[in-house]
């Protein structure tokens, strides 16, 4: 029988909770806690889960080697929201806990704060002399010499003018300056040593937290000062059904359907104030990086340095200082992108899922989570309000506000009244057909960018797909330049003069040769078109015009899209093109032109989202068009503008999509009708893949609840050098299909590591 035994959580994805023995004479552990384990021959930093009750085991208990901290590093909320993750998702309890944590948060030694060296003026250097025609204020750096009625005289060291200068910095700062400020200044740390020998200057170290605000919020500087807007008549009745959940300090989901510019944000900022007054904390999720700044200037504005930041933009620094002022109870509001959800904020009592929507919530590697829905669970642990917002709600969102799951809250204004942006769309297929070439910019976009550089307005527009040209394809005999590690062809890039082909999945590049690498025919020809063509084409087009993209080939440098971003709301970029990341949230009063090239490049995709992804990134795109005084205009073009998510986005229709997109999802058994787990299987030849993923299919034998579907061939059946092949789970019921899973995957002969399962999947390539 053994006692004293503890569950541990270590940063391995595919091991469960360990146990080890808690030596006698060492107190326990706390859950929470880090502590370092052995783990065959290595040592590692792990968190303490829970305590174990004594049990007979036939194996050797190893003990914890070290215990790191005496109270809980993890809050226990956390620890308990990162087990439900990892029994939900079906991930490693190990990795689930690490992604909530800080950088360097298991390392195996206890983080420590960044300080800095700090220079003051001793006694001694602070010293005033009587003036008279010998005596000089010592602070000045020259040689003293006491005058005879002051008690003899004597002469102090002579300095030289880097230390005269220090000296004179420093006496112009009481609280003394830091390091690197006087190396800035050119005062080397020699300098500084030698006046500290000399006892001209004392040297402290203070803790420093990094702030992340100057360079996260940048030029966003929010109207009216952070004061609090007035409402409109729909953000009152708003209000008046949200405050009641706020004060019940209860678990409750509320969907605010409000369409773009309705005042989605007033409405988060004045409940985050009330439930701030009530004495509990503010989680806001944002789908993406470059919106952070906005929405960190706003509730800064308005709640002062009590609002913290989190997401990977940031520095390890900065992440490890703002984690912490949050674990302190420094802050009572934080911001940040989905794994922010996970910030141990103490008390939460409200829970803000911003553009619900947006598949950026979704992680794709080991946890698969998705961030809006581990923050309804955080609520529901916390007896928290959560609320989630969208102009386009997903339809599983939608679905539980109509039957009366979540509360539905309903902006169908903007604010002030401003109209929706006129939409026109374009049929490419008559375009195509009157100018007899391939059409990159149509006529009416091209007349309407016009029009808008001689009003002095801004335009946007949105392309999603990146590069110069999508393939390569040979005339003579039709082969395509491919990509040796993954099944696709490489999507071409200008570098300077060079044509280079780019793998988005791996990024293998090579130049474009001269000839086709299959027939030696000199007939190659780039087919389709991404950001760089469009922007070549308006430079060309229009000279003058200050253009800008963006895409993740242009913004791959830490803060350049903040610094992008910013040009255009400083009015410095008269036409931005970019891929969907311009379609996110972004408020841009002066942008009155919103332009779609290829608005159905996503229809063709083997996914059964297709159609809603489409809907709602036409939708959020042209709501960025007229937000300010002057009334906007999207432009769609489009091949197949008959098409319902095409049509409806056009109008800004959303229920009359809904109620057609469930009707083809309630038909085909698709969620959110029934749930999904894919499974995909990697193995260096396809045979391996395949016969891996039919012992795995073996497994689910007689279960009840689901259907398997597959095994088959992924979409992507080569990817980054591996085979993929894939099934589906498909039923009513999650438990059930994770259970089995969970049987199946123990019942393989090999190992885990080859097998990716997401649970609720938004991508199935």
């Amino acid at each position: 029988m053994i006692d004293r035994l503890v569950s541990v959580a270590v940063p391995v994805p595919v091991l469960g909770l360990l146990t080890y023995s808690v030596p006698s004479g060492q107190d326990m552990p706390v859950p929470g806690a880090r502590v370092i384990v052995p783990l065959g021959p290595r040592q590692l930093t792990g968190v303490v889960v829970g305590h174990l009750s004594a049990v007979d085991v036939a194996f050797k208990v190893k003990d914890i080697v070290r215990v790191l901290d005496a109270e809980a590093f993890v809050p226990a909320d956390v620890v308990k929201l990162t087990g439900w993750v990892s029994d939900y998702y079906l991930a490693g309890p190990g990795a689930t806990l690490s992604a909530a944590l800080p950088p360097r948060g298991l390392a195996n030694r206890v983080a420590r704060f960044k300080t800095v060296r700090v220079v003051t003026l001793t006694e001694r250097g602070m010293v005033r002399l009587k003036a008279d025609t010998t005596a000089v204020d010592v602070a000045s750096g020259f040689p003293v010499r006491r005058s005879p009625g002051e008690g003899g005289s004597r002469t102090l060291p002579g300095l030289g003018p880097k230390q005269v200068q220090a000296l004179r910095l420093l006496a112009d700062a009481p609280d003394g300056r830091p390091v690197p400020e006087l190396a800035a200044a050119g005062i080397v740390a020699a300098t500084i040593s030698r006046l500290a020998g000399l006892g001209y200057v004392a040297i402290r170290n203070d803790r420093v937290d990094r702030d992340p605000f100057e360079h996260a919020v940048g030029a966003h500087t929010p109207d009216a000062g952070g004061s609090r807007r007035p409402l409109t008549a729909e953000q009152q009745v708003a209000m008046e059904q949200l405050l009641p959940l706020a004060a019940a300090r209860a678990f409750r989901v509320a969907l605010i359907h409000g369409v773009t510019g309705s005042g989605k944000t007033e409405i988060y900022l004045q409940l985050a104030d009330a439930v701030r007054q009530s004495g509990r904390g503010v989680l806001m999720l944002v789908p993406e990086i470059a919106l952070t700044p906005q929405v960190a200037a706003l509730f800064r504005a308005r709640f002062g340095t009590a609002v913290a930041i989190q997401h990977s933009g940031l520095s390890d620094g900065e992440r490890h200082d703002q984690w912490h002022r949050i674990r302190a109870g420094a802050v009572d509001v934080v911001i940040g992108t989905r794994s922010a959800v996970f910030a141990p904020l103490a008390n939460p009592g409200l829970i803000i899922v911003d553009e619900e929507h947006d598949t950026s919530y979704k992680q794709d590697e080991t946890p698969r989570y998705h961030g809006r829905d581990v923050a309804i669970m955080r609520g529901k642990f916390a007896d928290a309000l959560v609320v989630i917002g969208s102009a386009t709600p997903t339809l599983e969102s939608y679905t539980h506000a109509i039957e009366g799951r979540y509360t539905l809250v309903t902006l169908n204004r903007r604010v002030l009244d401003r109209p929706m942006a006129r939409v026109q769309v374009v049929n490419m297929r008559e375009e195509i057909a009157a100018t007899g070439a391939e059409v990159v910019i149509s006529r009416p976009l091209r007349e309407a960018i016009k029009i808008r550089l001689d009003e002095g307005e801004q335009s946007l527009i949105l392309l999603n797909r990146r590069g110069f040209a999508t393939a390569v394809v040979c005339r003579q005999c039709g082969a395509s330049l491919e990509c040796p590690n993954c099944s696709v062809t490489l999507t071409v890039h200008t570098q300077g003069r060079e044509w280079r082909g780019r793998c988005h999945y791996c990024n293998f590049t090579k130049l474009v040769p001269k000839q086709c690498e299959q027939c030696a025919a000199p007939y190659l020809e780039r087919i389709g078109f991404g950001t760089e063509r469009v922007e070549a084409e308006i430079r060309e087009a229009f000279p003058a015009a200050r253009v800008a993209r963006v895409d993740r080939d242009t913004v791959r440098r830490r803060g350049s899209l903040v610094e992008m971003l910013e040009q255009v709301a400083r009015r410095e970029i008269d036409v931005l093109i970019g891929t969907q990341m311009i379609a996110k949230g972004h408020d841009f009063p002066e942008c009155t032109l919103v332009g779609v090239i290829s608005a159905d490049v996503g229809l063709g995709t083997a996914d059964f989202r297709s159609a809603e992804r489409t809907f709602q990134l036409l939708t959020q795109v042209a709501g960025r068009a007229g937000r300010g005084e002057r009334p906007g205009q999207a432009i769609i073009q489009s091949l197949v503008p008959e098409h319902y998510s095409v049509r409806l986005a056009c109008d800004q229709d959303y229920r009359a999509f809904y109620d057609k997109e469930v009707e083809f999802r309630r038909a085909m058994r698709y969620p959110p009708q029934v749930a999904m787990v894919n499974v995909v299987v990697r193995d260096q030849t396809f045979e391996g893949a395949m016969a891996t993923a039919r012992d795995l299919a073996t497994g689910f034998r007689g279960a009840k609840g689901f259907v398997v579907l597959g095994p088959a061939p992924a979409p992507l059946i080569r990817l980054r050098g591996e085979h993929r092949v894939q099934l589906f789970l498909k039923g009513t019921s999650r438990r059930a299909m994770r259970e089995s899973l969970q049987l199946a995957l123990s019942r393989l002969n090999k190992g885990t590591k080859a097998i990716a399962v997401d649970v609720d999947p938004l991508s199935m390539l």
